[in-house]
């Protein structure tokens, strides 16, 4: 560490550190959302609003926050959400993210859109790994990501679901963003496109993505892979619904950390809403907006299983490498493992809906 420097004692810490790291195009396209930005806003803002009623005289001598997902045993109910284009953050990039969940014994989701390929991410660590996938206009594209992804001893796929066309992220086109080549699609599709008019991430989307995907499709999904599927982009019963029937391994309730639809609620005031309608049957894991400790445990206390981290793992690694994505996930465990103490909550089975209370139970003058 640089003389003066100090170390980081939260997450937000390490996001000004990341913003004195990076170029301001990247650092722009990692932090921005779309249009107004609101959505963006809201999943950090709505924490707030969702207070504690902790139980005291607890024995928590010892705190326990272990739990399973999928069958796979992770030290806590905290998982790297897949985000992409890491090098642009490291010149390691998802190798170095990968490291750091292995070492830290959580799950790590990888892109899609990873400047690593699926290979080398595989080769670098034994940390369990989940494969996210866009569907692309050339099915045969995806498919071949999917069986890249199996054969790498990849243990489930995450169906992005809410991205037929990419949001607005405004900042991005003002910046002409530029996507770099991404080796996992070496020979098959370019990220080069021609226009000078803004993102050409926006533009090798527009091109790539199929819009036309939809609910009957998963069956194709299904007859390409023996992996289980979990489907993000859940933040309405309907759709829990409609992912339960065509048989789904999971939902992700996410907004695509506000950079997809502008004024969607934010997740962690939808998570109750899907977790009521899912009804125990599958996984639920909650994803956006998670800065403290006690945004996981209210999340988890909301009913979601798991929880993921998209962005502070990206500012961890811009700012200090592997090092500084463990320290990212270790501050988070840290502060998960206090707020339960606090709690009165010795294991994850203890957190019940009654350890929070929201702005919808002081309406209803619940509890």
């Amino acid at each position: 560490m640089a003389m003066g420097e100090e170390e980081p004692v939260n997450l937000n810490e390490y996001q000004q550190l990341a913003r004195q790291a990076l170029p301001k195009m990247y650092y722009d396209y990692f932090t921005g959302g779309s249009e107004d930005q609101h959505a963006l806003r809201e999943n950090t803002e709505a924490f707030k609003r969702i207070t504690f009623r902790p139980r005291i005289l607890v024995d928590v001598s010892k705190i326990d926050m272990s739990t399973t997902i999928l069958g796979y045993k992770t030290s806590a109910p905290i998982m790297i959400a897949p985000t992409a284009m890491h090098k642009l953050a490291h010149p390691q990039g998802e190798v170095l993210t990968a490291k750091a969940a292995g070492a830290c014994n959580v799950i790590m989701g990888l892109s899609f859109m990873s400047t690593c390929t699926i290979e080398e991410v595989a080769s670098s660590c034994n940390a369990v790994r989940f494969f996210q996938l866009y569907v692309y206009k050339r099915r045969e594209i995806s498919a071949l990501m999917v069986k890249r992804a199996e054969a790498n001893g990849f243990k489930a796929i995450l169906l992005t679901a809410d991205t037929p066309k990419l949001g607005r992220r405004e900042a991005d086109i003002k910046n002409k963003m530029i996507a770099p080549q991404l080796k996992n699609f070496e020979g098959l599709v370019s990220t080069k496109v021609e226009d000078d008019e803004g993102s050409n991430l926006e533009a090798f989307a527009a091109r790539s993505f199929d819009p036309s995907f939809s609910w009957k499709d998963i069956a194709w999904l299904r007859s390409i892979t023996k992996l289980p599927i979990l489907i993000k982009g859940v933040l309405t019963r309907e759709d829990a619904i409609k992912a339960m029937e065509v048989g789904v391994e999971g939902i992700i309730v996410s907004n695509h950390g506000a950079r997809q639809l502008d004024y969607v609620p934010a997740t962690i005031d939808a998570l109750e809403e899907v977790v009521l309608a899912v009804k125990g049957r599958k996984p639920v894991i909650f994803d956006g907006g998670i800065r403290r400790g006690t945004d996981v445990f209210k999340a988890l206390a909301l009913g979601a299983q798991a929880v993921m981290i998209g962005r502070p793992v990206v500012y961890g690694l811009a700012a200090k490498g592997e090092y500084g994505v463990r320290r990212v996930i270790e501050m988070l465990k840290d502060e998960l493992e206090l707020t339960m103490a606090l709690s009165g909550c010795p294991t994850l089975t203890h957190i019940t809906r009654n350890h929070v209370r929201t702005e919808l139970d002081h309406r209803h003058c619940r509890l």
